[in-house]
């Protein structure tokens, strides 16, 4: 079973769908649906529509492949020492644990200014149905209790929380 890829958006077309369009140079661009079909036609790039992979690639919205981690192609036998096997055991751990520790700061990287908007609006809320919180009447006869009373307002939401939804 042969996967292509689209050309436009970079989703994988399984045998049986997408559109196959031939240019008179006789270049062949596959797509997987009529979307993405009409952008090329359209003379859009890719790289500046939002659900494009390309898009999320170069504006740092997608997790890319790491070149460290890439492995090599070797074609002849080697041998192994238990030494070298038993490193390279650790290594891959450790690699693992690295990969795990870019990936969550990546999330919370993402995940920032979201929650600085969160916040935000928890505190506008706040201040707008104070009347809620504090009987009106109260509020008249104690000027004390009015605003600017300044409420932080925190959310203690680490990365895991986050994950887990």
């Amino acid at each position: 079973m042969r996967l292509e890829k689209c050309w436009f958006c970079s989703s994988t077309i399984y045998p049986g769908h997408g559109i196959q369009y031939v240019r008179n140079d006789a270049k062949i661009f596959r797509f997987c649906r009529s979307k993405c079909h009409k952008n090329f036609k359209m003379k859009r790039n890719p790289r500046k529509v939002k659900w494009t992979k390309a898009y999320r690639r170069l504006h740092g919205k997608d997790m890319t492949q790491d070149s460290t981690f890439v492995e090599r192609k070797r074609n002849r036998p080697e041998r192994y020492d238990r030494n070298v096997t038993e490193n390279t055991l650790k290594a891959i751990k450790k690699i693992d644990k690295v990969r795990v520790d870019r990936e969550a700061r990546h999330i919370a990287k993402r995940l920032k200014p979201k929650k600085a908007q969160l916040q935000r609006e928890a505190a506008r809320d706040l201040e707008r149905s104070i009347s809620m919180v504090k009987a009106p009447g109260a509020l008249l006869r104690d000027p004390s209790l009015t605003l600017p009373i300044k409420v932080k307002v925190s959310q203690p939401e680490t990365v895991e929380n986050c994950m887990e939804e």
